[in-house]
């Protein structure tokens, strides 16, 4: 069982008073709050071994290169990736997205094909039309039913030997509904395709376990992970990184440079080229480890609770509807009432100390399947409570009243 008033302690933004009340933060979603041992540890390395990496024979150089590398190994262990080197530090989900996207290019032919869900976020639809508006291949869309799970028949039918790259979400932003992606991966891989899974949504509430999952690419954020803002991380296969080119030429990511020719650095600083965020990978290492030691069966678990009892407690609503009734959900409720904006009821909660997010949530396809402008999505964290979910239906319930 986790003792959650201690772990709201570590937060020290949960203390504090929005519009004269307490703050209910349901946005996680979009980031996750910092806990005081993740601020800190920003602070030191600024205060006590700030220096730039891999370059310098001076001590304080050395000592930010360790961090560094540390965080490195410690994602590595964390989603169980095979070697050190097949981790790359990225600003972010986006970021290793178009990473491969752009490697991409160099490879794929007109006649090729590319498979994107109808559950992504823009992060992972824009990116892949953009290499298909530079290469001429195909874009093909796995469809959705009302429940907001993907019809893995229609996938079935699409999928064939032109297909060279399928990419899914691990959890839907809009929605929350975990997504089968080892069923995916496995059907991709036998026509000979690659994979990439934006696990954006996933880290925050399991660790992603790269080799069981046997995907070629997965790339995440450290925001939403209770990290630093700037900071994310793309695993990719050691023979796919070979493959691809580099995204960014400079400083770094080389060995050897001639005004007639450059040959690229080994892995993974072949795709790291300048300065990084420094800090915050060495803090994401931090923030890894801080989930690890809370215990993500036990984060699962509680947040599990939280995700039903929401459910429940909404329901009682009249006029409410969720979207995204799927069986398999992460902690993620996204929900409108007959006749009201969702930005109406966003904007009045606030005023009553209640985060959430409203509009479309980088993922317009979900709501032009569903008709509708945008959600109110309440996203929960291990640091939220029960109570917290009773003040947000009262809230609701007062807007709704006000609105009708």
């Amino acid at each position: 069982m986790l003792d959650i008033q201690k772990i709201r302690a570590d937060f020290p933004i949960l203390s504090q008073t929005v519009n004269g009340k307490p703050l209910v933060y349901f946005d996680n979603g979009a980031t996750s709050q910092k806990p005081q041992i993740v601020i800190d540890a920003e602070v030191k390395y600024y205060q006590e071994i700030n220096a730039n990496i891999h370059r310098g024979v001076h001590t304080l150089s050395q000592l930010a290169t360790d961090a560094y590398e540390i965080s490195r190994g410690k994602v590595k262990v964390h989603i169980n990736a095979k070697h050190a080197y097949e981790v790359l530090f990225t600003s972010g989900t986006t970021h290793g997205i178009n990473l491969v996207t752009n490697g991409f290019a160099s490879i794929l032919k007109p006649s090729d094909e590319v498979i994107v869900s109808s559950l992504e976020h823009h992060s992972n639809i824009v990116p892949w039309q953009m290499l298909c508006e530079k290469t001429g291949a195909t874009l093909k869309v796995i469809p959705m039913n009302e429940h907001g799970e993907l019809i893995l028949e229609e996938f079935d039918k699409i999928l064939s030997e032109k297909t060279k790259v399928v990419t899914v979400n691990h959890i839907s932003n809009a929605l929350g509904i975990i997504n089968p992606i080892k069923s995916i991966i496995d059907k991709a891989h036998a026509v000979g395709a690659a994979v990439l899974i934006d696990g954006a949504q996933a880290v925050p509430h399991l660790k992603p376990n790269v080799q069981e999952l046997d995907c070629d690419f997965y790339a995440f954020s450290g925001h939403k992970m209770c990290g630093p803002t700037g900071t994310g991380i793309l695993y990719g296969k050691e023979e796919w990184l070979n493959k691809l080119p580099p995204y960014q030429g400079g400083g770094e990511m080389i060995k050897e440079v001639t005004f007639e020719k450059t040959t690229y650095a080994d892995l993974p600083h072949k795709f790291e080229a300048g300065t990084p965020n420094i800090a915050g990978g060495i803090v994401l290492g931090t923030a890894i480890d801080y989930l690890n030691n809370i215990g993500f069966e036990n984060i699962q678990q509680y947040e599990h609770e939280l995700l039903e009892y929401a459910t429940k407690r909404l329901l009682e609503i009249e006029g409410l509807r969720i979207y995204g009734t799927g069986k398999n959900k992460a902690s993620v409720v996204s929900f409108n009432i007959d006749g009201i904006h969702p930005y109406d009821i966003g904007s009045i909660i606030d005023k009553l100390g209640i985060a959430v997010r409203t509009g479309h949530h980088c993922a317009q396809p979900i709501m032009n399947f569903f008709c509708i402008p945008g959600t109110i999505r309440a996203s929960f964290s291990f640091y939220n409570t029960k109570e917290e979910i009773d003040a947000m239906v009262e809230a609701v319930k007062k807007a709704q009243t006000m609105l009708s």
